[in-house]
């Protein structure tokens, strides 16, 4: 069956598919910089101590980053739309507690319970629109259509936290996700269809699934930990040398496993392997750039909460629209050229970024740069996708689906703790060869995110020539598609 023989109440099903799993997805994205801007009301009205406060982001981290995988894995086994439905039930529920939340523990725990349903939610909606659409033009639509809802998500985030924050409470953070989670499963029976991989005897790898999401967990908890205790301290080696030891578990499990939970040989897929490697360093440079700026525009250009979420509609709009143009570049001259002019669109910025003076101007200092990393962010992350699921089987969806966002997830965590202690530290050494600084002087601020924006471009053009080497051309990359199309349309049609 060709695309041409589609009816069209199908077709318009299949896209009103890909605008629930959008709305899922942005409403994720969202929840992650939304509550960054509201943990001072937070911290006030539950009375939390400051060393506590930072659990209220990293409970979430830690669940959602380790057990991407493992809810990618069950969609492919348990069905897509079922684990859809369900980590998103868990998602709106424990939003619904954490705007009620009465104490500091009531509201870590409800947040390390919204992660473990964005963890279920994130792989399932993904493989969905994996499956839904063929490999090719009509995926890569999709996943531009998906990459802006994704990208411009965070900045959204810090606009409307403030908003919510600043005229009703920080309750409506988590509240605001209540009326669309609803609709969206409301909606889920009549448009998602059920798939999964359809075997003879299923199996599930517990080790597998155990030692994984065990070690992704405690490898994001160390990278949290190192920001506050610091690299060298005996917590952070002995967090990162277990969480190096339980992952190096799992692959050996991997290898004799009859039913892997991430069967290794996916990564004989050298753009799938290459498109995750980017991944890191695209999440790494991403989340760190909106860290630091927010950072730069409150602390040293003293910015209210609502002046920086508006500061950012400029990134926001320029990644949703050039999410649309990458698809459309990444079909004609593949994921290759694409990514890698992506990233070194962004490394401009963050070049940009690391010229920001003490007394700076919106418009003359910070405006071209965020014009530019929004570019170079949307032709970063479209790219990125497609290629970490090209080739990919369709039994393997969900599993490509989560490993794609874990190494978002982990080059998120380990950017954000890389920055964190690269800019303390050079701040620490501006006061100390400046008499008369403080750490929180604007002077001694700024001169530490500049390094760290110098060296977030160094990285940027490191992921820069890893997809330039690593992915492969277009050519080698289309030759499946007509016969992919082949194949998945029928079993769709079954489905």
């Amino acid at each position: 069956m060709t695309v041409a023989s589609i009816d069209p109440g199908r077709e318009g099903r299949r896209w009103g598919a890909l605008a629930l799993i959008v709305a899922a997805q942005f409403m994720v994205i969202l929840d992650v910089a939304i509550v960054n801007v509201a943990l001072p009301s937070i911290k006030t009205d539950l009375h939390f101590s400051q060393a506590n406060l930072q659990w209220v982001i990293t409970a979430y981290a830690i669940l959602f980053g380790g057990a991407l995988l493992l809810g990618g894995r069950l969609a492919d086994l348990l069905g897509r739309r079922r684990l859809f439905v369900a980590g998103l039930a868990v998602f709106v529920g424990s939003s619904l507690l954490s705007g009620l939340a009465w104490s500091e523990g009531s509201l870590i725990a409800f947040r390390a319970l919204q992660g473990l349903g964005g963890a279920l939610l994130a792989p399932a909606a993904l493989s969905i629109l994996m499956t839904t659409f063929p490999e090719g033009r009509e995926r890569n639509t999709a996943l531009g259509i998906w990459g802006a809802a994704s990208g411009s998500g965070g900045a959204a985030g810090v606009l409307l936290g403030g908003l919510l924050t600043s005229y009703l409470s920080w309750s409506w953070i988590f509240f605001i996700n209540i009326p669309v989670g609803a609709v969206v499963i409301a909606l889920t029976p009549w448009l998602l269809r059920e798939s999964r991989v359809e075997t003879a005897e299923r199996r599930f790898d517990f080790a597998g699934a155990a030692s994984v999401t065990s070690g992704l967990m405690l490898l994001v908890y160390a990278m949290t930990r190192a920001t506050q205790q610091g690299w060298g301290s005996n917590s952070t080696i002995v967090l990162l040398t277990g969480s190096v030891l339980l992952i190096l578990t799992f692959i050996l499990i991997e290898l004799r496993s009859q039913a892997p939970l991430l069967p290794l040989r996916m990564f004989r897929l050298r753009t799938l392997a290459a498109a995750n490697a980017a991944g890191v360093v695209v999440a790494a440079v991403g989340f760190s750039m909106f860290f630091l700026l927010t950072l730069y525009l409150q602390q040293v250009l003293r910015y209210s909460a609502i002046q920086t979420g508006v500061a950012f509609i400029t990134i926001t709009l320029s990644i949703v629209v050039f999410s649309n143009v990458a698809q459309t570049l990444v079909t004609r001259l593949g994921p290759r050229r694409v990514l890698t002019t992506g990233l070194l669109l962004a490394a401009a910025a963050l070049a940009l970024f690391a010229r920001l003076p003490v007394h700076g101007h919106y418009f003359w200092n910070v405006f071209p740069a965020l014009l530019l990393g929004g570019i170079g962010m949307a032709l970063s992350f479209v790219p990125m996708t497609i290629a970490g699921l090209t080739g990919v089987e369709r039994a393997d969806a969900g599993v490509a689906s989560g490993l794609i966002n874990t190494s978002r997830q982990i080059g998120g965590a380990v950017g954000l703790a890389a920055v964190s202690t690269i800019a303390t530290t050079y701040t620490g050494h501006y006061v100390g060869s400046h008499a008369g600084t403080t750490p929180l002087s604007g002077s001694a601020l700024t001169h530490g995110f500049d390094v760290t924006f110098s060296v977030l471009t160094a990285l940027a053009i490191v992921g820069a020539l890893v997809a330039a080497i690593f992915i492969e051309p277009q050519r080698r990359v289309t030759e499946v598609e007509p016969q992919r199309e082949e194949i998945i349309r029928p079993v769709e049609e079954a489905a």
